[in-house]
């Protein structure tokens, strides 16, 4: 499983979650070995929304596929700039029991 999380001014919530559909969720879910993703956000109640995208991958080969070969490394899109207050470098792996 694969993790990363980011935060947004809430006003741009809605339009960074279209974004963030449109790309990175839309390469997660066609990227061989994708086995499904999810977007979660979070009103922090200060003016800024948390934003964690989940993903469930067959294995780590599997994640280079979308990731490259440093699966550690956060793939950014264009407008990421744009709307991220906050966004984490170096994203989490974890392996899934039961």
């Amino acid at each position: 499983m694969r993790m990363w999380t980011g935060a947004v001014r809430t006003a741009d919530r809605d339009v960074y979650v279209d974004y963030i559909e449109r790309t990175g969720m839309a390469e997660y879910r066609s990227t061989p070995g994708n086995l499904d993703a999810w977007m979660l956000t979070r009103d922090r109640g200060d003016g800024t929304t948390e934003i964690t995208t989940v993903s469930r991958w067959e294995s780590l080969d599997s994640i280079k596929g979308f990731a490259g070969d440093d699966i550690e490394r956060a793939v950014f899109y264009p407008e990421d700039d744009r709307y991220l207050v906050e966004r984490d470098e170096r994203v989490r792996h974890y392996e899934q029991r039961g």
